[in-house]
């Protein structure tokens, strides 16, 4: 027996170095990953510029905490702030982390400004904000929660998509609504700009604040450095982590300047938080994805990628919808078939994916694959859903 604990039920395949879109395992077999460890190799395996700024700091200090100055994620956040709507950025480890510390700020912000009574926040059916407590209660998974109830009281749920029903919830003990650009976890659920500018102006009317995740999103997952930036609008709270590392474990909450002004030294921190290595490593990623012309070869790449599958799907009947934005791209399986079947079958061909909720494949690829790449990793998939006809 694995001395692991049993939480996850793995593949056989353990891989021993990665470069670029492709992953080598230990016997020697050469893998596209289009799963890239669940959106979070962003930039590839083994980018020269990654690895060199991770080796470089490595080198000279990894940790200190931040009871001292760290120039790197000053730096970090000084970036990321002026990429976006914030005015602050506060630097963790993990999405889970990041969506943990954007309930504090949103519980915070409303105590601090006379309202301590608005503490309850409006998330979305079929969401996913990780697997800490706060974060299970917030998205309501029967299957996630199971065993570890009783959840935290404060989170309500609305239909995902459907503004009338968060207008429905609203009572004066509401203090935000927390939503996904993109549903990744959930099976790749899209919602048009409309909703999201109407969630914004929802927000304004009645003093509530506006809490997105993107975790998965974020970094350029959509060819855009964060998926909101699609619709026009400014939240007040954003989660990111996942691609902000390029495999290199960091999260971050940022917040807008009346919401930061809520926190003081004392009221959340974190002992690894934005630490030199992980700093190095997230500003490496951001000279990548901030180059010129990156952002849109995301878009032409998810472009090309989702009208190809299109095209795949047309062929087979246990095929559905194609959905996603960018390289966040999701695949309906209809009934008759199972999600991971498909997912295992492409493995043992050379291609990883990754499943999703409500019987979805999600394919992710790294944000740098080229059109070669993509073409390599739709014949295989085409060679697997052929299969499964015969």
């Amino acid at each position: 027996m694995s001395a692991v604990m049993p939480t996850y039920a793995p593949s056989e395949i353990s891989f021993e170095s990665g470069e670029g879109v492709y992953l080598f395992s230990d016997n020697g077999k050469k893998y596209l990953d289009f799963g890239s460890g669940i959106a979070v190799t962003s930039v590839g395996h083994s980018h020269p510029k990654l690895i060199k700024a991770i080796t470089d700091q490595a080198s000279k200090v990894l940790h200190y905490s931040n009871l001292y100055k760290i120039p790197g994620q000053e730096h970090l956040a000084q970036r990321l702030v002026d990429q976006s709507f914030a005015s602050t950025l506060f630097s963790c480890n993990s999405g889970a982390e990041a969506v943990e510390c954007g309930i504090k700020v949103v519980r915070k912000y409303h105590s601090e400004n006379g309202s301590p009574k608005k503490y309850k926040i409006i998330s979305c059916t079929e969401s996913f904000h990780g697997r800490t407590i706060a974060t299970l209660s917030a998205a309501q998974n029967g299957k996630h929660m199971n065993g570890f109830l009783p959840m935290l009281e404060g989170f309500e749920q609305a239909a995902f998509g459907d503004v009338d029903n968060i207008k429905k919830l609203i009572t004066n003990e509401t203090a935000a609504i927390l939503v996904e650009p993109i549903q990744g976890e959930g099976g790749i659920n899209t919602a048009d700009a409309k909703y999201f500018r109407e969630l914004r102006n929802i927000a304004d009317e009645y003093g509530i604040l506006l809490f997105m995740d993107e975790v998965q999103t974020g970094i350029g997952r959509t060819g855009k450095l964060f998926a909101h930036q699609w619709f026009d609008i400014k939240p007040d709270v954003v989660a990111i982590a996942k691609g902000l590392g390029g495999g290199f474990p960091i999260g971050g909450c940022l917040a807008n300047k009346r919401v930061s002004a809520a926190m003081s030294p004392g009221t959340h921190g974190s002992t690894y938080g934005g630490n030199p290595l992980a700093s190095a490593a997230a500003n490496a990623v951001l000279d990548i994805v901030l180059e010129d012309g990156f952002m849109d070869h995301v878009q032409t790449m998810g472009s090309y990628l989702q009208s190809q599958l299109n095209l795949i799907g047309g062929k087979y009947d246990f095929l559905g919808k194609v959905k996603g934005r960018g390289l966040l791209i999701g695949i309906n399986c209809e009934p008759e078939i199972i999600n991971t079947d498909i997912v295992r079958l492409a493995e043992n061909n050379g291609l990883l994916l990754v499943p999703a909720g409500n019987n979805v494949i999600r394919v992710i690829p790294p944000l740098i694959v080229s059109q070669k790449e993509i073409d390599e990793a739709l014949s295989i998939f085409d060679h697997v859903c052929d299969s499964l006809r015969n």
